[in-house]
């Protein structure tokens, strides 16, 4: 008996569970696992074609009309989330080399695979991928604002725009592009283009997988030669990974946004732009560029694992009222 789409979905959280397995121990015992490093863009820009394939486009002017989820997306990202870490780094307080890399990652909402996870645990993934300009536009306007707020004026001097442009156009347009392409012509009766957009519903389970493959093998060596640094910070992401999404209900609340669009918000807040920041962190001086860039992976190894939990948690914290 063969194998459906349907069935790989039943079971992605067991094909994610042992991909993180099979991740560390590659991770740690293949010298040259860094190399993975360079695949994580093209992967997770295939994984989001997929995704975006499934979505059929010409809904998202719909998704668009959506003014409430808009605002509660805002808030809760540019409003909420900064109050939660200002509390974090308070409680915890750390170097303010550390707390830089803090900030950076979560101070910035993703705006790639939360349309997945979004998707995956039963939220409003339309209304999240035509968010994507909104959210690209207010972390590169208010980063530097939070930044200046939090560690004072010389920190707004490292922020540069260029990985945010690069990872928005490789990860988003293009992709997005793409999946319209493929949805066009296979409306226009073309078996080539039907078979591509049946094809294309395969690919988010084995490249979401793949994405944590890749992330994990390539940076958790990293995080096992700076133990001291990486105990720092892990109870301030557990705390956020675990409140953030209460945060995200919280402003849905607020402005009376439905459970399906609700679970989207609180995907939104809990996922951060790690796999952007890093390239940011990594053009930094050295040697506090490495170190910076150990405090971002550290978080995206915590997200992966709550991610898995999510998908579960979060429709069921945010149950469908009607």
């Amino acid at each position: 008996m063969g194998i459906t789409k349907e069935k790989l979905e039943e079971k992605q959280i067991g094909i994610y569970v042992i991909t993180l397995i099979v991740s560390v121990f590659v991770g740690l015992n293949w010298n040259n696992s860094q190399i993975l490093e360079k695949a994580i863009e093209p992967i997770i820009g295939i994984l989001l074609y997929g995704m975006f394939c499934q979505i059929p486009f010409l809904e998202l002017k719909q998704a668009l009309k959506n003014r409430s989820f808009f605002k509660a997306l805002l808030v809760g990202n540019f409003i909420l989330i900064p109050l939660l870490v200002w509390g974090l780094i308070s409680i915890f307080p750390t170097t303010s080399v550390i707390t830089l890399g803090i900030l950076l990652v979560l101070l910035t909402p993703c705006i790639d695979y939360v349309i997945v996870f979004s998707h995956l645990g039963k939220g409003n993934s339309k209304a999240v991928l035509a968010s994507t300009p909104l959210l690209f536009i207010f972390q590169m306007l208010l980063l530097p604002v939070y930044l200046w707020a939090f560690l004072g004026k010389e920190a707004i001097d490292i922020i540069e725009v260029a990985p945010f442009v690069k990872a928005f156009i490789y990860l988003i347009v293009v992709p997005f592009l793409l999946s319209i392409v493929t949805q066009t012509i296979s409306k226009s009766n073309n078996k080539t283009g039907k078979a591509i957009l049946d094809f294309s519903g395969w690919l988010p389970v084995p490249f979401m997988a793949l994405t944590f493959f890749v992330v994990i093998a390539s940076q958790i060596g990293i995080l096992y030669n700076n133990q001291k640094e990486i105990w720092a910070v892990i109870p301030i992401y557990v705390t956020f990974a675990i409140v953030a999404p209460f945060v995200g209900k919280l402003s849905a609340k607020i402005f009376k946004v439905d459970a399906y669009s609700s679970r989207a918000i609180s995907f939104s807040t809990s996922t951060r732009n790690s796999l952007v920041v890093l390239p940011l962190a990594l053009a930094l001086p050295a040697p506090e560029n490495q170190l910076i860039a150990v405090i971002i992976v550290t978080q995206t190894i915590v997200e992966i694992f709550f991610e898995l939990i999510y998908i579960k948690a979060i429709p069921i914290l945010t149950k469908d009222e009607r």
